[in-house]
């Protein structure tokens, strides 16, 4: 009996990876969420987050959790009764590639649709990952909740070189993953603004 020869797919290692679930955070995972964001934001893609901050809002982030531990997070911030922002979204370099920020994201439109938000934004150095799940591009001055709520006391207002994006929560939907969110329909943006 001959063996035939082992062959094995050329497959990346990140599709290797084991399962990650998606989850509400916890208080107790506030130390896995300060690491994960602090060296994000040493990058200076993010702004710093204190334990006491992540502690006490805890439970407005969706986590993805794999046998390593947190590997992803995001939060659902509310900026006013009709407006919420994902803020803080990070994913371990390991953990990219296998479409956890989608998920994420996605999560956090159904949970803005359910909580009775009607538009989701976002602020980001790179928009175009907002942008692929229907998200558009919108002057910053569209979006005044998160000016007044967090942008006018920043030591970075007006020179912070994020973009703005803004995703109309559609009535009824539920967003899956995929290619956009299905639940969401895109603000059209006009040259007024």
């Amino acid at each position: 009996m001959t063996a035939l020869p082992l062959t094995v797919p050329s497959t990346p290692t990140h599709d290797l990876q084991p399962a990650v679930q998606l989850r509400q955070g916890r208080p107790e995972d506030a130390e896995a969420l300060l690491q994960l964001i602090s060296r994000h934001a040493d990058e200076g893609h993010l702004l710093p987050r204190t334990l006491a901050d992540l502690r006490a809002r805890a439970t407005r982030f969706v986590v993805a959790d794999a046998s390593a531990g947190i590997v992803a997070c995001a939060e659902l911030a509310p900026l006013s009764p009709q407006v919420a922002e994902v803020r803080s979204l990070v994913v371990a370099p390991d953990a990219r590639g296998q479409g956890v920020a989608r998920r994420m994201v996605a999560a956090l439109a159904q949970r803005a649709r359910r909580d009775g938000f009607d538009r989701l934004c976002a602020f980001a150095h790179d928009p175009i990952f907002f942008v692929q799940l229907g998200f558009s591009l919108v002057p910053h001055q569209w979006i005044p909740e998160k000016i007044s709520v967090d942008c006018s006391g920043c030591a970075l207002f007006r020179q912070c070189g994020q973009s703005a994006v803004l995703l109309r929560l559609a009535e009824g939907d539920v967003p899956r993953p995929g290619n956009r969110l299905t639940a969401v329909s895109p603000v059209v943006a006009s040259h007024a603004s």
